[in-house]
């Protein structure tokens, strides 16, 4: 069965180190899947028009994918507005059944529990499945990046075998 991964980028600069952060962490959890990578900021003139058709689609599709990379740099403490106000057209619990890995980057690690106090919990709101914590990179360690990647590819994937391994055992039909 191929997984299909969606990869968020909430970098108002396309191309970001952000957005080769989150690549490099879905290919080590998923190095088979299929991959689709969305830039926000190609989406940023309309994110806030409730009518666009190009939000709903996407909207649509990240409700349909197994799962959703949400990555953000860091911005004043926290994740970016475009990274809000995508997410605001989700509703509560809409994203059940889309595992979630959310990941953030910054210029240095002070502001590492950004993801895991504000982007964990909105996802987590809006109904994903959080796996584990959420991965926060240092951006001006970018020849560091395959370690890490590697590491947190098996962070992710432990999880989401031990979390497949355990769903056989509840009793609940799907």
């Amino acid at each position: 069965m191929a997984v299909n991964v969606t990869i968020v980028i909430g970098n108002p600069k396309p191309k970001s180190r952000t957005r080769e952060v989150a690549v490099a962490v879905t290919a080590a959890v998923f190095p088979s899947a299929d991959v689709s990578v969305v830039e926000l900021s190609d989406y940023a003139h309309e994110l806030f028009s409730w009518s666009s058709e190009r939000v709903k689609e996407l909207v649509a599709s990240v409700r349909g994918t197994d799962v959703l990379v949400m990555a953000s740099p860091t911005y004043k403490a926290t994740y970016t507005g475009l990274t809000k106000a995508f997410l605001d057209h989700y509703e509560a619990g809409s994203l059940a059944h889309v595992v979630a890995i959310p990941v953030m980057t910054g210029a240095d690690r002070t502001h590492a529990l950004g993801v895991d106090t504000a982007l964990v919990p909105l996802l987590t709101e809006l109904g994903a499945i959080v796996v584990g914590r959420g991965t926060y990179f240092v951006t001006g360690d970018m020849e560091a990046l395959p370690a890490f990647a590697a590491e947190a590819g098996r962070r992710y994937a432990g999880a989401i075998r031990t979390v497949a391994r355990l769903s056989s055992s509840t009793g609940v039909a799907p």
